[in-house]
């Protein structure tokens, strides 16, 4: 774990097991308890019987999902797909721009229930699995999981929560720092990179989010006293930014986010960031330097960015590992 002090501009190395040293009794340590739904289905086309995988991306009704197919041939409306063994018959009603398609699923067992059972974990593609007859998958039930996931939604893993292990949550509790809990289900278009001429003209895609009742509460006891509010993950930074923004304070709730933070961003709701290292020209990589900038004295955005680089180069130099099982930095 890097630890990146915002006020000073230091940087230096530790372990996971030293973030509870850094956090002070009255902070509030937020987490994200979305859980990864195992998205990626297997199937065949009724009518021709070619191969095809799709990725749950968003339930839209009780029986009607967004997702991402990838087949030989192109997809039409009223095209009729067979997923999980014929388990599950599904039909194209809408196919949109940017190779979204829209489809009616109907099934004799709950359908959730199937997908369970059949479907693969979406892990990265550059953790190359060969479908569902590869031994690893089973594996990747548990390990793509943060040990605080409970509601199913998100098609990848918040990645800076899987750093955290019962035992560590017990010793951050020890040490008078309350927990609490908040939802952003991650969607595909968290990771896509940045390619519009301008930052300004980059769209985020929307991701569900909820506040519950105890999660206000103590985000708001927090925030009217002396301790700092923790958030784990980028994901639960944009979901308290949202609403923040939105309502003045933290309230109970439940939404979607399009929120894209990039420097200048003035954070109105968090103050310490536990996240993994992230991809150039990401929007993740925005946020994290919009962070920087923000915590330091008079800091301008430049200053951010240059500052998150310098963390980068540090971390090449010691042989951080990047990506989803990557190791984190601790911004303060």
């Amino acid at each position: 774990m890097m630890v990146v002090e915002r006020s000073s501009g230091s940087i230096s190395h530790h372990g996971v097991c030293d973030l509870p040293g850094y956090l002070q009794a009255g902070d509030l340590l937020v987490t994200n308890n979305t859980r990864v739904i195992p998205a990626r289905l297997f199937g065949a086309w009724q009518d021709t019987g070619g191969k095809l995988e799709v990725l749950l991306v968003e339930k839209i009704t009780d029986h009607t999902w967004q997702l991402m197919c990838r087949s030989a041939r192109r997809v039409r409306e009223g095209q009729v797909m067979l997923l999980c063994d014929g388990q599950i018959e599904g039909t194209v009603t809408q196919v949109n721009q940017g190779g979204r398609t829209h489809v009616r699923f109907s099934s004799e067992r709950p359908f959730m229930e199937i997908v369970e059972a059949c479907g693969v974990p979406p892990v990265p593609p550059y953790i190359q699995r060969d479908g569902q007859s590869d031994p690893q998958v089973e594996l990747d039930r548990e390990r793509y999981q943060t040990v605080f996931a409970r509601e199913p939604g998100a098609v990848a893993a918040p990645t800076a929560g899987l750093h955290f292990s019962d035992s560590l949550l017990a010793e951050i509790e020890a040490r008078d720092v309350t927990r609490t809990e908040i939802t952003l289900h991650v969607g595909p278009g968290t990771f896509r990179p940045v390619k519009s001429k301008t930052v300004e003209g980059h769209n985020m895609e929307s991701e569900r989010y909820e506040i519950g009742d105890d999660a206000a509460t103590k985000l708001e006891r927090t925030r009217a006293g002396n301790g700092r509010i923790a958030a784990v993950g980028t994901t639960s930074v944009r979901t308290l930014e949202t609403v923040m923004r939105e309502a003045g304070k933290c309230v109970t709730c439940e939404g979607a986010s399009d929120l894209f933070i990039y420097p200048p961003y003035r954070f109105l709701a968090v103050d310490v960031l536990v996240t993994n290292f992230h991809l150039p020209r990401s929007s993740l990589l925005m946020l994290v330097s919009a962070f920087a900038a923000h915590g330091m004295e008079q800091g301008t955005a430049e200053e951010g960015r240059e500052l998150i680089l310098r963390a980068y180069e540090e971390a090449v130099k010691k042989e951080y590992r990047f990506y989803s099982y990557g190791d984190c930095m601790l911004i303060l």
